[in-house]
């Protein structure tokens, strides 16, 4: 008895503990279905709110927002509640008690409610999560650098420390969401060898990753978009998930994608059929400003006449509601459909001339150039527009800002251009790159014919402006009397602008500067010359000249430097064979004091000219010294690194191939596939088409493979095998193209096992290789050293090979189907035929 009643009375005590231990602050928030309800709570319990409860209170408050419209948001009613104020306090005060997920999840909801960027309270909490980056979860890390980028902080060195980290960690990221979120953040932050780590992962992820997560995809979309890289692989797998959610997405979701895939070019019919159904259903339900504009700029573009005119009609009603965006959304997607609609460009144009002091610098260009193109007649809106671009211009530091302000400002009928206008563009020339060069100088062009003072004044503003593009160079190149000094000089020089408006005339200089050849300054001559993949014959036998002459004055350590240009760009002349002689002889006895991997390049590059010297191969090769270079590469950059495994891979390939007397063993295997999965090459529209004209030549589509891998790991574009009366054979699998996770364009069915198979008597394997420009030297059709080693190589592997020159595939003499079925044909059959003849 006694015991029963103490255990009952210890039940109640347990009871009643549990009662007092109830957050009752927290499960009244937990209940709370709107925004009143949690100030109410947060308003009656001040004094005992928990960092849980604020913590709670804030993300209640930013999910009660987040479900529902756009259009039906209270942010501003919620950020001016005197309990909001509340609450920013108490988190303020609090920040130092917030575990690390809770400090990132709070940053975020006020961040999402609108709290500037520059409020204490935000910065505290920015200050307080970059001193706990090491040691965020990816999840947070992830949200923090979303956080970031809203504060427009994509370039800090905060920024920076999480693309680290990314780097560092990408491998342990399992959750598309989260390493979706963090590529769009650091994308303007990404290395290429990152961003192509990235899209590897990405595409791995996306195939583990629900369906109806579309937001994933998009936002890998949104990465490619914002570095401007074209993956058509990752592109098509993410268009795949797109067409499986379209049914169920919104206007404003699929404007998003339809924007991201306008600015990649990409195009797919599928998606733009699915988009237009979908898009088309939702005209009825599509009757607010917000929700409609973004209806409008997706669906007009593609819409059938009648459909359109209903939505210009529905435009026309909704104009007066419209914002200032909106209204240039609206004005810009009228320009692209080159509506004619007077009365509603007419309206549209009101409402932007209403918000005109709202638009920042480039909107203005924006609007100017779709109002200028949809021939627009309110002088008064085009005087007001004018007078805006050019105070823009004259305030603005940004190249890539003045060079757009003045395009569009020669959009506009004016008799010249203000001189100070002009001073602006002088003044930026020189910091922008190629293509706001090429804008300019259109611009510039377009004032000149315009300017009737032009032909009066000679020379004009607008004549030195052009000549500033170019004049400090061509003058200096003009000038230079001292070789030495113009090699250092260009030393690090390089882009395009470099290539096509002063690579010729620097090539004129050098050459008017031969007799300063010396043995010196061969090296960094012949640097020069591979890096800017320019052939010239004068100077490159001047060159040898030079360096067989004095090649023991010539530094061992320099030879590679020297023989750099001949190897990869191919020369051959009748000093070259005596050049490589003098040269190993010269560096030969002082293989040991080579740097590991310099050593390593050095003899990649002899490779490629087909040579190999037996001590410096059997050298490479030893364990010792690979274990030395292993060494030695934990000390050098990721770069370097990258390159030197590569070279080491590519010479352990080419001597087992070129030299099996040497016995050395191939041991790149593992490598090999892993460059394989890292990789992300796509197929070319050229190579597209080659191998659909292949399959008809070859009579089906089953007789040709697209990237075949080889023993070694070469991959061919194109494979086929031929019969000894040169017909083609079947493939027993099935061919149908596919894209593998490494981007690489493969046949489902296709293996290193079945492509090796037995041929028949008489049969012979045909490799297509489709040549490229990176494959030839710049000023010419001259093939490049490495195309010639990879020919050897694959004829040793038993293929006959047929190489495709981009040059020849595109010309104008190829521009029927016609035309390149018999191209294809005549290298098929007839030169393969002439081979045999001649073998």
């Amino acid at each position: 008895m006694f015991r029963l009643r103490s255990v009952n009375s210890s039940l109640r005590r347990l009871l009643h503990v549990g009662t007092v231990n109830r957050d009752q602050v927290l499960e009244q928030l937990r209940v709370c279905s709107v925004e009143d309800q949690v100030f109410d709570v947060v308003g009656k319990n001040k004094a005992k709110l928990t960092v849980n409860h604020v913590s709670w209170a804030v993300g209640m408050l930013w999910q009660l927002q987040k479900e529902r419209p756009q259009m039906l948001r209270s942010i501003e009613l919620v950020k001016s509640h005197p309990q909001f104020l509340t609450l920013r306090v108490l988190a303020e005060n609090k920040i130092a008690l917030m575990d690390d997920l809770m400090l990132v999840d709070v940053l975020y909801s006020f961040l999402r409610l609108n709290v500037d960027a520059h409020d204490s309270l935000v910065q505290q909490l920015v200050s307080e999560a970059w001193l706990r980056l090491d040691r965020l979860p990816m999840s947070s890390l992830s949200k923090f650098a979303i956080c970031l980028s809203d504060q427009l902080l994509q370039h800090s060195p905060l920024m920076g420390h999480i693309t680290n980290i990314l780097d560092q960690k990408l491998s342990t990221i399992d959750e598309a969401r989260i390493l979706t979120s963090l590529m769009t953040s650091v994308s303007s932050l990404v290395s290429p060898r990152l961003r192509d780590a990235l899209i590897v992962r990405a595409d791995q992820l996306l195939d583990t990753m629900d369906v109806s997560h579309y937001n994933n995809p998009r936002r890998v979309v949104q990465f490619l978009r914002n570095i401007r890289h074209s993956h058509r692989p990752l592109l098509e797998k993410c268009n795949e998930i797109f067409l499986r959610n379209i049914p169920t997405m919104d206007a404003e979701n699929i404007s998003i994608i339809v924007g991201l895939y306008q600015s990649l070019q990409f195009n797919n019919c599928d998606f733009r059929l699915a988009v237009k159904q979908r898009l088309t259903e939702l005209v009825d339900s599509s009757t607010d400003p917000f929700s409609f504009t973004k209806l409008f700029v997706a669906l007009a573009p593609m819409a059938r006449e009648e459909i359109r005119e209903r939505l210009e009609d529905t435009a026309l009603l909704l104009a007066d509601e419209l914002n200032a965006h909106q209204a240039l959304a609206i004005a810009v997607a009228l320009e692209e459909i080159q509506s004619r609609n007077v009365s509603l460009l007419n309206k549209i144009a009101s409402v932007i001339q209403r918000n005109l002091p709202v638009y920042k610098p480039m909107d203005v260009a924006r609007v100017t150039q779709a109002l200028f193109l949809l021939q627009c007649h309110n002088p008064e809106l085009f005087t007001k527009l004018r007078h805006t671009l050019i105070t823009f211009l004259q305030r603005s530091i940004i190249p890539y800002e003045v060079v757009m302000l003045t395009r569009v400002l020669s959009l506009l009928p004016h008799p010249r251009l203000d001189e100070v206008v002009i001073s602006r563009v002088d003044a930026v020339i020189t910091q922008c790159g190629l293509n706001d060069l090429n804008t300019t100088a259109l611009a510039i062009s377009k004032w000149m014919r315009n300017d009737p003072s032009y032909r009066r004044n000679t020379p004009s503003l607008y004549i030195r402006l052009l000549q500033t593009l170019n004049l400090c160079g061509r003058e200096r190149l003009q000038t230079a009397d001292r070789l030495d000094l113009l090699l250092e000089e260009v030393k690090y020089i390089s882009g395009e602008w470099f290539e096509e408006m002063l690579v010729e005339e620097t090539m004129i200089t050098l050459q008017r500067m031969m007799d300063q050849i010396h043995w010196t300054n061969v090296p960094e001559l012949s640097l020069f010359l591979t890096r800017i993949n320019h052939l010239c014959p004068p100077l490159m036998d001047r060159m040898a000249s030079v360096v067989i002459k004095d090649i023991d004055k010539i530094h061992h350590s320099t030879t590679y430097a020297t023989l750099l240009p001949f190897s990869i760009l191919n020369y051959d002349s009748v000093q070259t064979d005596e050049l490589y002689d003098v040269c190993i002889r010269r560096l030969t006895p002082h293989i040991s004091s080579f740097e590991p991997h310099m050593l390593v390049l050095l003899a990649y590059a002899l490779a490629v000219a087909d040579y190999f010297p037996e001590q410096i191969i059997r050298e490479i090769f030893s364990v010792e010294f690979l274990g030395t270079l292993d060494a030695q590469l934990e000390t050098l950059p990721d770069t370097l690194v990258i390159r030197t495994r590569l070279r080491l891979m590519e010479l352990n390939r080419a001597v087992c191939l070129e030299c099996p007397e040497f016995q050395v063993p191939w041991f790149h295997d593992r490598y090999c596939q892993h460059l394989q999965k890292k990789g992300n090459g796509s197929v070319s529209t050229a190579q597209q088409q080659i191998h659909k004209i292949l399959g008809e030549v070859l009579d089906g589509i089953n007789h040709v493979r697209i990237a075949v891998v080889t023993p070694y790991f070469y991959t061919v574009d194109f494979e086929c095998i031929l019969d000894k009366h040169l017909q083609p054979l079947p493939y027993s699998e099935p061919s149908r193209l596919q894209m593998s996770g490494s981007g690489k364009a493969h046949w489902g069915s296709s293996s290193l096992e079945n492509i090796r198979d037995e041929l028949p008597p008489g049969a012979q394997r045909v490799a297509v290789d489709f040549l490229d420009s990176k494959t030839f030297c710049k000023n010419s059709h001259h093939i490049k050293g490495e195309v010639l080693m990879r020919k050897r190589h694959l004829e040793i592997l038993g293929y006959r090979v047929v190489q495709i020159p981009h040059f020849e595939w595109n010309s104008m003499e190829l521009s029927t189907k016609d035309a390149w079925k018999e191209y294809l044909k005549k290298k098929l059959f007839q030169e393969l035929s002439s081979e045999r003849t001649s073998d």
